[in-house]
């Protein structure tokens, strides 16, 4: 029996003050150019804007490369069918609208503004829409009663070039329409030989039920009702668009009509179905009860009386939630990056079927957060993907964005489809564009990787991710006992197939005690004290792995501190020759990435310490495709003001000019000189000011405050840290790390491992 989730319960005072806090509403405008000094206001306005403008003057589809047409959707209501509150007029659609582009932004990375058009009058709002039109890439209409609806969509899309998407027709209908390719698909039904039965005859339900014949619903197959029954051939007074859909039935009301029916959905009104007409049903019912908020019957009263139903709702509080969040900003992603003329049949089809696929698949960590610790499965609970599924992006615009191509309405081709869905990715998280590139060349050449922490939740995950997704073979260190519990928790079979290993294992045992001793027995360290070390510590156990070529890297850390992980390892590992061991962190941040040390380990460097650090970041820079130009940070810039924490950092300027390095590099300076452009006017005899990429911190005080900094409260993605200088490639995680932290640190590790020549010291 299916029973309701728990779901967060808030008071209307809450929500008017979510609403008020900070800037009143939900959306803002930002500049996505610089606008700091003069000649920016130049180029982004008088006179420099001359440019742009007689160009698009001569060749309009320019708008959509000088301007943000081709990332901008209105959403545009009058209020006169507002959520489930009826017509409360265009004004009152604002924070709903709002609240569209939101997620329009939140889930796509779509800019938007919401347009309220105070008329009931269709011709009017047509006329409104069409003179506002090139402004905007796409129309998402929204809260429009029928059958204005239809009438205003089917007009614009007549009279416009651009995509117009009725989202509470259309997403509606694509949703339910995957969900329904799924439920057949458990159920064994076929799409051609089953009974639908829809109640509920707006805009929603007329619009599934068209997209359900496209799938291959028989037109005779199909019945709809409203208030007054079903839908006939010969009713009375029966307006053009319910009549499209009258059948030759003697069948007049609903509880007729669900006798012996495979199918039925409901877009109308709670508890119109009664358990009787739920008994009535063929075997393997499907029954989507949308009505909102209350379905048209209770789940939980279905599963009562029907143990074979497959059962969906429009509530995120039971299984299978219709929500149209899984469908319209990731649609309109693929519509505007091909510029399409449409959002056509093909197109809504192609989305419906790729968020079917989708669920078919194992869910990543993220979904499993969102259903509270456990991992839906492909079955009758779980027939479409979550909302917060982090594939979407990449899955649903890249088939909406084919199938505009195949059907003839997108201006512009996508040559390279993986490469899309790549930038899909990177729209949302940043650090992708880094992360891609190493973990396409693991790939290529898959690692066997330590996780050494295998009892811990997030580290096994991160293990398992990392042999899905081909990045090479884990290995957990834990107890087989607790790491196949750990598996029962984050809801995988305690029998799924991962190696573990620990100290059990004698023959690798005994070699890890003979090698470690050979190093530390003149370090005063006993025979008997190193087979202990290995027995009981598992980053000595796995770290020792990888020295004696078990294992090619290792990934440890997110259950103790990061220098106590730093301190066991110096057990079996030594420093890089000529090198420190210290933590850097990747900061990727709206398409710039700047590496930050030391953020992990020497509390108070010294100028030759920071010396060394900087040419090893410079290396790892190169390795990872940066052309490296080093700032060395301070509260001062360039002696002003000068004070006794700041003589280290010009010392160490001073070795480096003495040794004739080959990067550039500069300081002492603040960060927003480093990193922001208009100081080079203040500063034109640095190469580095306004420029760098590399960040070498004055103390680990400074460093750590920055980048938590950055992580609590920027939009900035990090990576990291990195632990550079060890003879073996190892990373660590700090603690409470999250799965794909972890994840990443083990494709750095993976990726170290063979691009960087660990030679024996």
């Amino acid at each position: 029996m299916t029973k309701k989730s728990k779901i967060d319960h808030y008071t209307d005072k809450e929500a008017l003050n979510f609403h008020t806090k900070g800037k009143s509403g939900k959306i803002e405008v930002n500049s996505s150019k610089p606008l700091t000094t003069k000649r920016d206001l130049s180029l982004a306005y008088s006179p420099g804007v001359a440019a742009p403008v007689k160009e698009i003057a001569k060749n309009p589809d320019l708008a959509y490369d000088y301007t943000s047409k081709g990332n901008l959707v209105a959403v545009i209501s009058n209020g006169s069918a507002i959520l489930g509150l009826g017509n409360l007029g265009s004004l009152a659609s604002k924070p709903v609208m709002e609240g569209k582009a939101v997620l329009f932004k939140r889930f796509a990375d779509i800019d938007s503004i919401d347009i309220e058009v105070n008329s009931n009058d269709p011709d009017e709002i047509i006329n409104t829409i069409k003179n506002i039109s090139g402004t905007f890439g796409g129309i998402n209409l929204e809260d429009i009663a029928a059958p204005n609806c239809f009438i205003i969509e089917k007009k614009l899309k007549e009279q416009l070039d651009i995509p117009i998407f009725h989202d509470d027709q259309h997403g509606t209908a694509i949703i339910t329409t995957a969900a329904l390719i799924n439920a057949l698909d458990i159920s064994g039904k076929k799409i051609d030989k089953v009974k639908v039965v829809i109640n509920g005859a707006g805009a929603s339900a007329i619009a599934c039920a068209n997209l359900f014949k496209t799938l291959g619903v028989k037109p005779g197959n199909l019945i709809m009702c409203d208030r007054k029954g079903v839908i006939y051939k010969g009713r009375d007074k029966v307006d053009k668009f319910k009549s499209a859909f009258a059948t030759d039935t003697k069948f007049r009301n609903l509880k007729d009509a669900m006798k012996n029916a495979d199918v039925f959905l409901g877009l109308s009104a709670k508890d119109v179905v009664s358990a009787d007409m739920v008994k009535s049903m063929e075997k393997n019912p499907i029954i989507f009860a949308c009505a909102n908020p209350d379905p048209e019957i209770k789940p939980e009263i279905i599963h009562e009386i029907r143990s074979d139903a497959i059962v969906a709702t429009g509530r995120s509080d039971y299984p299978n939630q219709v929500n149209n969040l899984i469908g319209f900003p990731y649609i309109f992603r693929g519509a505007l990056d091909v510029r399409a003329k449409e959002i056509n049949e093909e197109m809504k089809m192609a989305a419906a079927k790729a968020i079917a696929l989708l669920a078919r698949e194992e869910v990543p960590d993220e979904v499993v957060s969102a259903y509270g610790g456990e991992r839906p499965k492909y079955g009758r609970e779980y027939i479409i993907p979550s909302t917060f599924d982090p594939r979407l992006i990449r899955i649903i615009p890249a088939a909406v964005a084919k199938a505009a191509i195949k059907s003839g309405v997108a201006r512009i081709k996508i040559k390279d489809f993986e490469n899309y869905k790549e930038q899909l990715s990177y729209r949302l998280d940043p650090s992708m564009s880094i992360m891609q590139g190493i973990n396409a060349y693991v790939r290529k050449k898959p690692k066997t990787v330590v996780f050494a922490e295998g009892e811990d939740k997030n580290m096994l995950k991160a293990a398992i991710e990392f042999g899905k997704n081909n990045l090479g073979k884990p290995i957990v260190v834990g107890s087989e006992k607790r790491v196949r519990e750990t598996l029962e928790k984050i809801g995988l079979d305690k029998n799924y197939k991962i190696e573990i290993i620990n100290s059990t294992d004698k023959e690798k045992r005994e070699r890890y005690v003979k090698f470690l001793y050979q190093k530390l027995q003149r370090t005063g360290q006993l025979e008997r004290d190193v087979d202990r070390l290995v027995r009981n510590d598992r980053v000595v156990f796995g770290s020792s792995m990888v020295a004696c070529k078990d294992a090619d890297a290792m990934v440890t850390g997110n259950i103790r501190h990061y220098s106590a992980s730093i301190e066991k390892l110096k057990t079996v590992c030594n420093p890089r020759k000529g090198e420190p061991i210290f933590g850097m962190t990747m900061i990727v941040f709206k398409g710039k990435t700047v590496l930050v040390a030391d953020t992990n380990v020497k509390d108070f460097p010294s100028a030759e310490r920071l010396v060394a650090v900087s040419k090893s970041c410079v290396r790892v820079a190169r390795l990872f495709g940066f052309d490296p130009k080093v700032a060395f940070l301070s509260h001062s810039t360039f002696g002003k003001p000068i004070s006794r924490n700041t003589e280290h950092v010009r010392k160490a300027i001073e070795i480096l000019k003495k040794e004739k390095v080959n990067f550039n590099f500069d300081g002492e300076m603040q960060p927003d000189v480093a990193l922001n452009p208009m100081y080079k006017e203040i500063y034109p005899f640095s190469k580095i000011v306004g420029n760098a990429n590399i960040l070498i911190m004055p103390a680990l005080h400074s460093a750590a405050i920055s980048t938590k900094l950055m992580k609590s409260f920027g939009d900035a993605k990090l990576i990291g840290p990195l632990l550079i200088g060890l003879d073996l490639p190892i990373e660590v995680a700090p603690l409470r790390s999250t799965t794909s932290d972890i994840l990443n640190l083990a494709s750095v590790a993976a990726y170290s491992s063979d691009v960087i020549k660990y030679e024996k010291n």
